[in-house]
């Protein structure tokens, strides 16, 4: 719900932190506010109080790709990591994107964010048929 931005920026451990609102506005304006079916953006409560979010749609422009779901962004508070709330909202967006009648759920990790990392690994997800390519430009 729009009235969880506040929470979502709190618990951003990603990005600069003078730049979270602006890019949280945008982000709930395009998920939350923009009524697509194909996007979803969920938040984990505990004493009502937002200690998670994950957010994702169904994508199917790039390269080629059959329509697949993906995660996009998500985050549990230090003091509920390792309780299950992440894997349950995983579980919750999969469903979500399964029924949207996608079968594959992709995702981008840093490779420097081992906890995040380690935290899709132990969700099942390996190494897809696409390679990320990058390079810096000046």
């Amino acid at each position: 719900m729009p009235s969880d931005l506040d929470a979502i920026i709190a618990l951003d451990e990603v990005g600069p932190k003078e730049e979270r609102p602006a890019y949280w506005r945008g982000i709930f304006d395009h998920y939350v506010k923009g009524g697509k079916k194909d996007r979803i953006f969920l938040v984990a409560e505990a004493g009502g109080k937002a200690v998670g979010f994950i957010s994702g749609e169904v994508r199917a422009w790039e390269f080629g790709s059959p329509p697949c779901g993906w995660v996009f962004a998500m985050g549990v508070s230090p003091e509920m990591r390792e309780m299950g709330v992440g894997q349950r909202m995983f579980e919750e967006i999969c469903m979500r994107l399964k029924q949207m009648g996608v079968t594959t759920v992709r995702t981008m990790v840093n490779r420097d964010h081992k906890v995040t990392l380690s935290f899709f690994r132990s969700q099942g997800l390996r190494t897809g048929r696409y390679i990320e390519l990058e390079k810096e430009i000046d």
